[in-house]
């Protein structure tokens, strides 16, 4: 579905009642509703960057992907055998360092296309190189990456494949057509990192999900959008057995059951772009595709005129939300110690 294109940013100028009206600024949003090839990196950004070509050849003012969509959605932790050795090695493996070269391609992809880019990444820690974070990446329109934040509480088996992020990502960014933040899945239903977003002042808020049905993401995406007085780009992956490589098929082949099962029933992304008052007004997408939304700053000072949870309809005289933005640290580095003297007097003659 493609509305109409409009430049990004622009000031729209009109009269009411014979009255000059605000310049309200017109922006497009779009969701990148795709499937990645699990869990094969190089593959996956081709095909991202030529989504991203896409979008931005429509004028989109920001570009979103699913949950953990580069190299893709660990599916295989909610097996019956999960995780599986070969999985989660391929899977710890094909992750992606921020920042790299994969990310190079995105930042570049976003730059030709002069459109942010905000997309999920399997991130492996480019210090331990052992632990993989559900992060998503936001990548500015001058191909410059704006920061990142990790899903600070993985979903029950989602703990065999994720560690756990920190406060310290959770940024509300400062674009030319609006203020965007972003959270993965059941991040919504934990409601304080969404508020902790909503008091930095958030308009456009990317709600990334992996794309199964049964995840209430329509649901919790739309409550966001009414709480937050925000557009919300609700927006998940795909899964079929055709977009798996053939070692991680060969994998499943080798140990059939649960896993299998996931597979054959697939995720159907079900994509929606949802208006400040909690309306959808484009989606349910279906299919491999790119959903497009003309949006108004307009829209976004009627919510918040009429329900501001940051500001004029809260009470914080009876509650307060404490946030520890401190990154995690494993080690910390002391003071270097004072040398002790080892010169020792001769002891006194008796």
């Amino acid at each position: 579905m493609i509305h109409n294109r409009c430049l990004k940013g622009f000031r729209n100028t009109g009269t009411q009642g014979g009255i000059q009206m605000t310049n309200y600024s017109q922006f497009k949003l779009a969701a990148i509703q795709a499937a990645p090839l699990y869990f094969d990196p190089t593959a996956s950004i081709i095909k991202a960057c030529r989504f991203i070509q896409k979008a931005g050849e429509q004028d989109a003012a920001i570009v979103a992907f699913g949950e953990c969509w580069l190299p893709g959605y660990p599916f295989f932790v909610w097996g019956e055998y999960a995780p599986n050795n070969a999985m989660v090695t391929e899977y710890l493996a094909n992750a992606v360092e921020i920042p790299s070269a994969t990310t190079d391609e995105l930042c570049k992809a976003a730059r030709q296309a002069n459109t942010d880019v905000v997309i999920g990444v399997a991130e492996r820690d480019s210090r331990s190189r052992g632990t993989v974070y559900c992060t998503l990446l936001f990548i500015g329109s001058d191909g410059e990456i704006l920061g990142r934040h990790r899903k600070l509480k993985p979903t029950y088996r989602e703990r065999t494949a994720w560690g756990e992020g920190d406060g310290s990502s959770l940024v509300v960014y400062e674009r030319p057509y609006g203020r965007i933040s972003g959270l993965n899945c059941w991040e919504h239903n934990m409601v304080l990192p969404g508020y902790a977003l909503m008091d930095q002042g958030t308009q456009i808020h990317i709600a990334a999900w992996p794309g199964m049905s049964d995840s209430r993401h329509l649901f919790l995406s739309q409550a966001f959008a009414s709480q937050a007085a925000a557009y919300v780009i609700d927006v998940g992956g795909l899964l079929a057995p055709e977009h798996l490589t053939s070692a991680i098929r060969k994998a499943i082949d080798e140990n059939p059951g649960e896993v299998a099962e996931i597979v054959s029933e697939g995720y159907n992304g079900e994509s929606c772009i949802i208006d400040p008052q909690g309306k959808v007004i484009a989606g349910p997408l279906q299919g491999e595709d790119i959903l497009f939304a003309d949006c108004s700053e307009e829209q976004i000072f009627l919510a918040k005129s009429l329900c501001d949870v940051a500001g004029h309809y809260s009470r914080p005289d009876v509650f307060q939300l404490r946030t520890n933005r401190t990154p995690h640290r494993r080690v910390a580095d002391m003071q270097e110690p004072e040398v002790e003297n080892t010169e020792f007097e001769t002891a006194p003659d008796e």
